[in-house]
């Protein structure tokens, strides 16, 4: 089985998946205990979070410092963020191409009565930052200005790069908080989270060959936060639960190599992505490529193959051996076409046959060129195709 899902997840990289075995061959790791195995569990996951914080830029040990937030996930701190960042009034503003996890939580801030609008990309699939400037100076005409604004780093269906250091410029200069979804990008581009300018970053390792179960949510210093559930006292009662010590520390290391390995990762996913696009155009000459003329992540293509359906293809694919997807995995299974290429105006064709391919650092030239054969033999058996350009 070739996999090219890896926007979804990744598999685990075998030193993380070392560190994860002798963390939970450890012993009794509830860092809430106040006894010996409380104590070093504690010890073990603060020095994570340390590390975690190091590798991306974000000195977590100053008294002044940032903080770093334990969640189940990517989905439940984008959650976090929008509903406890949230005004208790005023406007919220989204990305139309924002992750699912923070759609759905804007659209029920806004049935608890925040009005929430959303920013328009361009076609390429960029955030349009003259739009976003636009509709804070709107908000406050109406009298509810915005109070949060939240965009993701980079799409995890098109790779497109969002254009984060001029976002965070407008917001600041507005009194705007800027949430970032970086889930996406650790590993495939830079970043410095105390100088990218957003108030709150998450991320989740399993989307760069770390384990599942886990995720963060990097606030700013100063930065404070309503809790969405309720119970204990652990992380100052940001986040009450029992801590999962071994995947944190999992975690970490993940972070860590990701970003020491992410210039030659990036080399070789952009090598494959490549690859994978300009043997399909070969054969395929009318292969529409979205977001091909943005910056988009080295890893990721997301294709419209004109005359066929989406799920159709993605099945047969399946049968054939290769794994990919038809959007996001959160919303994949469902049948509405992608928010994402709606967003671009992508017309009724292309949103019908719209399929991701994702590499990772540990796909091969081989898998690549096979993927090639068996998606152009399932191409060849449902249209010929004519050349279009995106």
């Amino acid at each position: 089985m070739i996999y090219l899902d890896n926007n979804a997840t990744t598999s685990m990289d075998t030193r993380v998946a070392t560190v994860l075995t002798k963390a939970l061959e450890a012993g009794p790791i509830n860092p809430s205990s106040q006894h010996q195995f409380g104590r070093r569990a504690r010890a073990a996951m603060e020095s994570a979070l340390d590390r975690i914080g190091q590798s991306l830029g974000s000195d977590l040990t100053r008294v002044d410092a940032a903080r770093l937030v334990v969640t189940s996930g990517g989905t439940e701190a984008n959650n976090l963020a929008i509903a406890g960042l949230g005004p208790e009034e005023g406007t919220i503003l989204v990305s139309s191409i924002e992750h699912p996890s923070v759609l759905s939580a804007a659209g029920m801030m806004e049935r608890r009565g925040h009005l929430v609008l959303k920013i328009d990309v361009s076609p390429e699939g960029t955030v349009r930052l003259d739009h976003l400037e636009y509709l804070i100076a709107e908000t406050i005409r109406l009298g509810k200005p915005a109070k949060l604004a939240a965009i993701m780093s980079a799409n995890n269906e098109t790779g497109v790069i969002q254009p984060i250091a001029g976002a965070a410029e407008i917001c600041r200069k507005h009194g705007v908080l800027l949430h970032v979804d970086a889930t996406q990008s650790i590993g495939k581009v830079p970043l410095q989270l105390s100088q990218c300018g957003a108030s709150s970053v998450t991320f989740t390792p399993h989307k760069f060959h770390g384990p599942a179960g886990v995720g963060f949510l990097w606030l700013a210093p100063g930065i404070s936060i309503r809790p969405s559930i309720y119970g204990g006292e652990q992380q100052l009662g940001t986040r009450p639960g029992t801590e999962p010590v071994a995947l944190v520390t999992a975690a970490a290391e993940a972070t860590a190599l990701a970003v020491a390995e992410q210039e030659e990762s990036v080399s070789r996913m952009k090598r494959l992505r490549d690859s994978l696009e300009n043997g399909l155009l070969e054969r395929h000459p009318s292969l529409q490529i979205h977001g091909k003329s943005a910056e988009r992540l080295a890893s990721t293509t997301c294709v419209s193959l004109p005359g066929t359906n989406r799920q159709t293809v993605l099945m047969a694919l399946d049968l054939a051996g290769v794994a990919c997807s038809s959007g996001s995995a959160c919303s994949s299974g469902s049948s509405p076409p992608s928010h994402v290429l709606t967003a671009m105006g992508a017309d009724k064709a292309a949103l019908e046959s719209a399929l991701r391919f994702g590499v990772s650092k540990f796909s091969t030239d081989e898998e690549i060129a096979r993927a090639i054969e068996i998606i152009s033999r399932k191409l060849l058996a449902r249209n010929r195709f004519t050349h279009v350009e995106n």
